[in-house]
């Protein structure tokens, strides 16, 4: 999928402007950026458009992932965004299930699998039916 798909398909799902599916584009990866170990960001940006790479800024010498919510991550995103935080809500889940799209299932589910239960709102619309089973356990 390339840069621009990505954003249309945000800004569709999001029912925004490009311009707001950009910034809520950016905010939520570089907030899954800080949530996901080094080596899951690096797996993660090779497959996505190199804008999109850019904001993931991938670091081999970070391997630890900060700890933090579901609530925390919507806050950070909405902050970054400059919206609310329902507005925040909406445009991660759009740009999870687009993610989803853009990268390989495998991919996605490694992912998915680095964030606790309470992330499950937000990436369950945009998992696989094969994928759902392993965050229900």
């Amino acid at each position: 999928m390339n840069y621009d798909t990505f954003v249309d398909q945000v800004a569709r799902r999001a029912r925004t402007s490009s311009e707001r599916a950009v910034e809520l584009t950016h905010a939520t990866l570089e907030t899954l950026t800080e949530r996901l170990t080094g080596g899951e960001v690096l797996d993660l940006a090779i497959q996505l458009p190199a804008p999109l790479q850019l904001v993931l800024k991938p670091s081999p010498s970070v391997e630890a992932a900060q700890r933090f919510g579901a609530a925390e991550f919507v806050a950070r995103v909405g902050q970054r965004a400059g919206v609310d935080e329902a507005a925040a809500r909406d445009g991660l889940r759009a740009v999870f299930i687009t993610l989803r799209e853009a990268v390989s299932g495998g991919e996605f589910d490694d992912v998915v699998t680095q964030l606790p239960r309470d992330y499950r709102e937000m990436v369950e619309p945009a998992l696989t039916p094969g994928a759902s089973v392993l965050r229900r356990a």
